[in-house]
């Protein structure tokens, strides 16, 4: 019997002799005591819950201020002191290791002052806008 078979794109054409079950060879391998066979099903891990992915928020204080929430470089400042802002408002991004982290305004306010300028880098926790 002739079959045409692919492998990885490349067509042969193959020659198929069905045996009967006297005319057989033996398996060049012999089989092996006590190794597991290796289509039964392999036994499964227990279920364990994965913790809740933490996602850090943008960190207010007292004072009225946001400070960041990551270490990196100042990308763009979408605000200048004098703006009223809205909660939500993008105010500035951030960028740490060619990821973008928009900072967002906390609450309804006034930007009284933003000590950071583009291209700085900053580092956790440092006051990004303060407002009024």
């Amino acid at each position: 019997m002739k079959l045409n078979i692919t492998v990885h794109g490349v067509s042969y054409e193959v020659d198929v002799e069905i045996l009967d079950d006297d005319q057989g060879y033996q398996s060049a391998l012999p089989m092996m005591p006590n190794v597991p066979d290796y289509q039964s099903p392999l036994p499964s891990a227990p279920s364990v819950p994965r913790p809740a992915a933490k996602r850090k928020q943008v960190m207010t204080n007292s004072s009225g201020s946001i400070t960041s929430p990551i270490a990196g470089i100042v990308l763009e400042i979408k605000c200048a002191v004098g703006n009223a802002v809205k909660e939500g408002d993008i105010v500035m991004i951030l960028e740490a290791m060619k990821m973008k982290t928009s900072i967002a305004a906390p609450v309804d306010g006034t930007v009284k002052a933003i000590p950071v300028s583009k291209g700085d880098n900053i580092r956790e926790g440092e006051i990004l806008v303060e407002f009024e």
